[in-house]
C-alpha cells in the first residue's frame, strides 16, 4: 500500500502564443477534444483524492475556480516567477505532510494515468527523495536532457537551449513530472535561486541540489515519448488533439 500522495498542478500560466484562439482565458483551460487540457489532466492523476490536490493559479484564476469549484485546493501565484516560485507557494499547506507529491503541469495533457501511479509506486519501493519521468523523442530537438555521471546516475537536468555539443546528443529527455518526498522537497526549494535569463526559480534545478546534498534521485522511464509534448501554441494543439483522438480511437 502506498503513502498517501499530493499533486501540485502549476496552471498559473496565460498562455500568449494561444491569445488568438482566446484572449481572457488561462492556458490551462484552452480546450483540447472538447475538454480543458487541466481537466484532461485531473482525469489521469484521479487516483489522488481530490482534496490531496494542489492548483496553483494566476492569470484569470476565477475562470478556473468557477469551473472545478471547490473540489480541489486553490493556491495563488501572484506574480509568474517561475515552476520553482509556483511550487513554493504551496509550502505553507505542506508543513505538516511526510508522504509523496506529484508534480506535473496543467498544459501537458499527455501523461498516461498507470505511468503515474507505477512512478509513485517505484518511488516509494526505491525510498527515494526524487524520482523524474524521462523519455526518448527525437522530434523534441529542444527539450531538456537528463545528464548522467560515469556510474549512470541521474547528476542534472539541462534545458535544450543551454546543451553544450555532447549534452545535444543525450537521447534521454527529462518530462517535467517530478515525484517527491515531501520533506525533502521542501527542505532543497529555498536553495533554489534565479540567476538565469528569466530570473525565474525553476523547479527542475531540486534533482541536481539534491544529488549535491548525497540525496536518492531516479529515473523512471516512459515508453511512448510524445507524453512530453506540451501546449505553447495553436500548432501544439492541433498536434496533441490529434494524438488524443487516436489514441481515443485504438482503445
Amino acid at each position: 500500500m502506498m503513502k498517501q500522495i499530493r499533486a501540485i498542478i502549476p496552471a498559473a500560466g496565460r498562455g500568449k502564443r494561444l491569445r488568438a484562439i482566446c484572449d481572457d482565458c488561462p492556458k490551462a483551460m484552452y480546450k483540447i477534444v472538447n475538454k480543458p487540457m487541466l481537466e484532461i489532466v485531473l482525469d489521469n492523476v484521479d487516483f489522488i483524492d481530490d482534496k490531496d490536490i494542489y492548483i496553483v493559479v494566476g492569470y484569470c484564476k476565477e475562470k478556473i475556480i468557477e469551473y472545478f469549484k471547490d473540489r480541489l485546493n486553490y493556491v495563488e501565484q501572484t506574480q509568474q516567477l517561475g515552476t520553482g516560485h509556483a511550487v513554493m507557494e504551496c509550502a505553507p499547506y505542506f508543513e505538516d505532510f511526510d508522504g509523496t507529491v506529484l508534480i506535473t503541469f496543467g498544459d501537458m495533457p499527455l501523461f498516461k494515468k498507470e505511468d503515474f501511479i507505477k512512478m509513485c509506486r517505484q518511488h516509494e519501493e526505491n525510498q527515494a527523495d526524487c524520482t523524474l519521468m524521462t523519455a526518448e523523442n527525437p522530434d523534441l530537438k529542444l527539450w531538456a536532457r537528463v545528464v548522467r555521471d560515469e556510474n549512470g546516475r541521474f547528476a542534472a537536468i539541462v534545458e535544450g537551449k543551454d546543451c553544450n555539443e555532447e549534452q545535444a546528443k543525450i537521447k534521454e529527455l527529462f518530462s517535467g513530472v517530478m515525484v517527491f518526498n515531501s520533506k525533502s522537497l521542501f527542505s532543497v526549494l529555498p536553495l533554489v535561486g534565479c540567476a538565469n535569463v528569466q530570473n525565474e526559480y525553476y523547479v527542475t534545478e531540486v534533482p541536481e541540489l539534491m544529488v549535491k546534498q548525497g540525496m536518492k534521485v531516479e529515473t523512471y522511464f516512459i515508453e511512448d515519448g510524445d507524453d512530453l509534448r506540451g501546449i505553447n501554441t495553436p500548432e501544439d494543439l492541433d498536434v496533441c488533439k490529434e494524438i488524443l483522438l487516436k489514441r481515443n480511437a485504438d482503445v
